[in-house]
């Protein structure tokens, strides 16, 4: 979600590049000075392939961001993409960075990645508006312009599978769904939004007083480490310099319980863009158990949101069991929601809010692969889900800013419309066999533990959806009516639990178009 954030450099990609079995397609002068952005055609499965662009600052000064263009072959489509924002107009396709890797310092490089569908490579390829060799294009104007500052409310990656053909045949019949008692005090539907309590985003701070009664979970952003592996989590409302109407502690904590007292269940949310959380040894969980308990004590929270993206879920290479985790980062995590579920009891209430990258993508890739070479974040959420499946209040992948994922009809969905939250949806509420394996079955959801994340407003993030469209999604996954091109596999799930969005704040903003159409909308539904 949110804020910009800054993360390593993927310097991985230096050696792929001479690699005896993979292609280099450097688009101008090998030895061109300034910045020039170089293609890696990294694997190759005949009917695709895994591309990557390598974006190097040859010149003496800092690149302040950087858009890179190309233009597909009839035939040849654009997949999945990664560690980048795209734009597309027929073929042509524009790149653009991310907030975190927007900046290259002279002599320093970043890297964006994606897959494509079909044998044909880029062709006319610019780097903000020249040719990714560093010479200036033959004649016209430029494809496209760098932008002048990293955009406010960019949500991190959904970053991409890569070397492994789908699945060829779909998923047999699922298991029985999760089973465990629903948390009480939630109604049937829920709205659920998350609040920028500790920074404005562009979008103006809202005090916790002010937030409207339509929100039923109300998620606080952000708790974050004050280290990457620390595991000590901190959270403080927005500084004044930032947020000029920013209440007081005293102020925030009593609307807290004003909010409470109206039925409704506010949740510290840990992560989100800027917070990497890598719990990599007992010690960290401990401290994030600590941290984390304290902040809820301070406040008096209802529970805890994971929102945990980038970096901080992998899986190392032979965790291949999502049944069986062995990967540090994934076993503690899970043993610290437990010791904090069990320290507060059955209310407690426990939601997630992963990329689809780390959820449904799983269908098709987990982890490195059985030979290596995939993104060891691809579905490493799974585990997390799997172990506190028991434990988990709603579960709403966020279904946006993400590539086309595969749905269980083995057809790729993209985002912005119906189709995709009903198809990623219907993944979850009707189980899915984990990279394609019939032995290793992702068990059904209960259909109140189920939502889908939608952004507020086209502020808010890409795949932004209006309201009737998010409704149809909704009217397909609990009556089975209106459903277009897909069928769920799930059947009808009157107990769907609802919608959730990024954010309160972005929703404020455009007039509060998220809750005034879906607030009324989830309570009318029988």
């Amino acid at each position: 979600m949110p804020r910009p954030r800054r993360t390593p450099l993927l310097a991985a990609l230096a050696a792929l590049a001479t690699a005896a079995a993979t292609t280099l397609f450097v688009a101008g002068p090998a030895m061109a000075a300034g910045p020039t952005a170089t293609l890696t055609r990294a694997s190759d499965w005949g009917g695709g392939w895994e591309g990557r662009y390598t974006i190097t600052n040859g010149g003496s000064t800092p690149i302040a961001g950087w858009q890179v263009a190309f233009t597909l072959p009839a035939g040849t489509t654009l997949g999945s993409y990664w560690d980048a924002t795209v734009s597309s107009a027929g073929q042509r396709h524009t790149f653009t960075n991310r907030s975190w890797n927007g900046t290259v310092a002279p002599g320093a490089s970043v890297s964006f990645g994606f897959l494509v569908t079909g044998p044909g490579s880029p062709t006319d390829c610019t780097l903000n508006g020249v040719s990714c060799g560093g010479t200036p294009p033959p004649s016209g104007p430029p494809t496209s312009a760098p932008p002048t500052s990293a955009p406010p409310t960019s949500a991190p990656p959904t970053t991409p599978p890569a070397t492994t053909p789908p699945p060829s045949s779909p998923p047999p019949s699922s298991p029985p769904p999760t089973t465990g008692p629903p948390v009480n005090g939630l109604p049937k539907r829920a709205l659920i939004g998350y609040l920028h309590a500790s920074f404005a985003n562009g979008s103006g701070y809202v005090r916790m007083a002010d937030v409207p009664a339509d929100w039923d979970i109300i998620n606080l952003a952000f708790g974050e480490p004050t280290s990457v592996t620390s595991g000590d989590i901190r959270f403080q409302l927005c500084p004044v310099t930032e947020c000029p109407n920013v209440e007081t502690e005293a102020e925030f904590t009593a609307a807290i319980r004003e909010k409470q007292r109206q039925g409704k269940k506010v949740l510290l949310s840990i992560g989100g863009q800027n917070g990497q959380v890598q719990l990599t040894t007992t010690a960290a969980r401990d401290a994030f158990v600590r941290s984390v308990g304290s902040i809820i004590d301070r406040y008096g929270l209802d529970g805890l949101d994971i929102d945990f993206e980038g970096h901080s879920l992998y899986l190392n290479t032979g965790d291949t069991d999502f049944r069986n985790p062995t990967t540090p980062v994934v076993v503690n995590l899970i043993s610290a929601v437990r010791t904090l579920k069990q320290r507060y009891g059955a209310n407690f209430v426990l939601t997630m809010a992963p990329e689809t990258f780390f959820v449904q993508l799983g269908y098709q890739f987990y982890g490195s692969g059985p030979f290596g070479g995939q993104d060891p974040r691809s579905g490493s959420y799974l585990p997390v889900i799997y172990a506190l499946r028991n434990d988990l209040t709603v579960l709403h992948v966020q279904d946006y800013n993400s590539g086309p994922i595969m749905g269980l009809d083995n057809q790729h969905h993209f985002m912005g419309g119906a189709d995709f939250h009903i198809a990623m949806t219907d993944m979850l509420l009707a189980g899915f066999p984990v990279a394609g394996k019939a032995d290793a079955m992702f068990p059904a959801l209960r259909e109140d533990q189920v939502a889908f994340g939608t952004p507020a407003s086209t502020h808010a993030g890409n795949g932004h959806v209006a309201p009737p469209g998010v409704q149809q999604a909704v009217t397909c996954l609990v009556k089975g009516q209106n459903c277009g091109g897909y069928t769920p596999r799930s059947g009808t799930n009157p107990g769907f639990r609802g919608l959730m969005t990024w954010s309160i704040n972005w929703d404020r903003f455009v007039g509060g178009e998220f809750r005034l159409n879906h607030g009324p909308f989830l309570k009318s539904l029988s």
